[in-house]
């Protein structure tokens, strides 16, 4: 549907036209991505933004870098971890405003705890976004479908703020429908309208397939779903490596990844893919700085520290790199963090290669109950 208000999708979850269940794929998952969260989040809070261009990040006459931005900014271009001085050339009139990342936080806990009036079964993927499986749900209701229309009215009417949702029956699926109808919208793909859902879908917009794997897609013929259903998976091995099997697998809608509640923390951590991949380190480095400063609003939040700081690379052919380094000390500081990751950095290919995503995060968390102490090496 285009609007959450509107009900062209809205037919019942998964129980097709003639009755019959929908085949072994009995798993009802709900992707909710909050629209354009920060800049929201600051145009709820200041009516006089609402309708304007607004850009949450740096500031554009020094190296700030774009966090996040509202649909007004980005009808010019204007993107997720693009330069801030660069998107005041591509939108001169827009407004610019530092993150607030501690209300963000807030914010994302109230939307939380509307989740956890539907299911305990969450998988939150970072502030804005989240997995919910709800096959077996608190109140009883037999359709995602409409679980997730009640979830998308709840978070509009108890935060002024709107949410974008995908059903499915699995979590690819789900993840790639919640941004078809961007923003406060909904797309449903029950099973038996999950091939002809991928037949249709254009190779950049699936999920895990980045602008430089989509371009070498696109030389070997490959344009939509249909087009890579065609190729074996031996075929997609032999040109993507490993990768080929992932390729292959969400052509077919295979994807068994439970959704994940209960993983205990043992790091902060934030990354970002990046809208279009970089080679310049001056940017990365910008961008880790605004990752950095997340994780240590996360840690006082949680009045934890961490002695190691570990820096995350993917390169633009979906290899992924960590750099570490162990401090003597236990530190919740994003200055220290970016004293250890520009070195990190160096550490890498990042630069030489294109970097498709970035991330930063403490982990080694102390034992309280131990007197040990992790000894510092510099390799």
């Amino acid at each position: 549907m285009n609007k959450a208000n509107q009900a062209p999708f809205f037919k019942g979850s998964f129980v097709n036209p003639s009755g019959e269940t929908s085949m072994d794929n009995s798993r009802k998952i709900i992707h909710i991505d909050m629209d354009a969260f920060y800049a929201s989040i600051e145009q709820r809070d200041n009516p006089r933004l609402k309708g304007k261009p607004v850009v949450v990040g740096g500031d554009p006459c020094s190296r700030g870098v774009v966090c996040t931005c509202s649909y007004e900014a980005r009808k010019f271009g204007v993107h997720s971890a693009m330069a801030s001085s660069k998107a005041k050339k591509l939108c001169p009139q827009a407004i610019f405003l530092q993150p607030r990342m501690e209300h963000y936080q807030q914010q994302s806990m109230q939307i939380r705890e509307i989740f956890m009036e539907y299911t305990d079964m969450i998988e939150p993927l970072s502030l804005d976004e989240a997995y919910l499986d709800v096959t077996v749900n608190k109140k009883g209701m037999p359709s995602a479908t409409l679980i997730a229309r009640d979830i998308l009215y709840q978070i509009k009417l108890r935060t002024g703020l709107t949410a974008s949702a995908g059903v499915s029956f699995n979590k690819f699926l789900a993840k790639v429908a919640s941004d078809v109808n961007k923003p406060y919208g909904m797309k449903v793909v029950p099973p038996w309208e999950a091939s002809a859902f991928i037949d249709t879908l254009p190779i950049g917009k699936f999920h895990g397939v980045g602008k430089v794997t989509a371009h070498k897609l696109k030389n070997l013929g490959i344009n939509t779903g249909a087009d890579l259903k065609k190729m074996t998976i031996h075929e997609l091995i032999r040109h993507f490596g490993k990768n080929g099997s992932y390729y292959y697998e969400i052509a077919h809608a295979l994807d068994n990844r439970p959704v994940d509640p209960s993983r205990i923390r043992k790091s902060v951590g934030r990354e970002t893919t990046l809208a279009e991949d970089v080679n310049d380190r001056t940017l990365m480095l910008q961008i880790l700085a605004e990752l950095a400063e997340e994780v240590e609003e996360t840690l006082l939040r949680i009045q934890e520290q961490g002695r190691t700081i570990v820096l995350k690379i993917k390169y633009d052919d979906f290899q992924s790199v960590t750099r570490s380094r162990t401090l003597l000390h236990d530190t919740h500081s994003a200055k220290e963090m970016m004293h250890h990751a520009e070195t990190l950095l160096e550490k890498t290919e990042a630069g030489q290669r294109n970097v498709r995503l970035l991330g930063i995060s403490v982990t080694n968390f102390p034992n309280k109950e131990s007197g040990a102490i992790q000894l510092e090496f510099d390799f």
